[in-house]
């Protein structure tokens, strides 16, 4: 005998469980209400702060990384160096990872003020004794990286401005938990009011 096939919900039913605070009904209480309008409230509130503190917090971080992409363009130099020894020879010459790889080697520079310097770099393998590569020094001679670019400066003002837009959406998710539990206290402690008030009513009639 084939077994009756059970209705479908019709597709409405998911928004109407999920917009049920909105909805007239006997067991919606007052807080129920409220937490929805509170939850509104605070996704237009994130919704209007994000672009806002995207933009003021990346435009702050664009001008302090660019100042100070100004400051390493004005105190660093661009110079040669000789390797004092041969660089180490990569274990698989022409691969990708060859490409890619940096060993560290002494090489001996002139500093801003003149002076002869020796210091470690890290440069291509198979580099021999004598082989120049342009390292960037800093106003007391010590071997620095190379300024920031332009480039950079945008990348580190994105993701400034993406940690702006998290935190913002963090902080609206925190408040929210919040008058969730401070409701849902709320709810407990009237319904124990009420349970000690039907209680003994309901006992004595059994």
């Amino acid at each position: 005998m084939a077994r009756a096939t059970p209705p479908e919900h019709p597709p409405e039913d998911l928004p109407r469980v999920l917009l049920w605070r909105w909805r007239r009904n006997p067991l919606r209480r007052r807080t129920d209400l409220a937490q929805a309008w509170i939850a509104l409230g605070l996704f237009l509130a994130v919704l209007a702060a994000t672009p806002a503190a995207m933009i003021l917090v990346g435009g702050t971080a664009h001008g302090h990384w660019k100042k100070i992409a100004r400051h390493q363009i004005a105190t660093r130099h661009d110079t040669p160096a000789v390797l004092v020894h041969d660089a180490p020879r990569h274990p698989e010459p022409g691969s990708d990872e060859a490409k890619k790889a940096l060993y560290p080697v002494t090489v001996r520079f002139t500093d801003p003020r003149g002076h002869a310097r020796t210091a470690k770099t890290d440069v291509e393998p198979a580099l021999t004794a004598g082989s120049t590569v342009r390292v960037w020094v800093d106003a007391e001679g010590e071997i620095t990286d190379a300024p920031l670019t332009g480039e950079q400066v945008r990348d580190r003002a994105v993701g400034w401005a993406l940690v702006a837009a998290m935190t913002v959406g963090l902080l609206g998710a925190a408040a929210y938990a919040y008058v969730h539990h401070r409701l849902e206290r709320h709810n407990l402690a009237q319904w124990d009011a009420a349970w000690a008030r039907t209680a003994p009513r309901w006992t004595a009639s059994r």
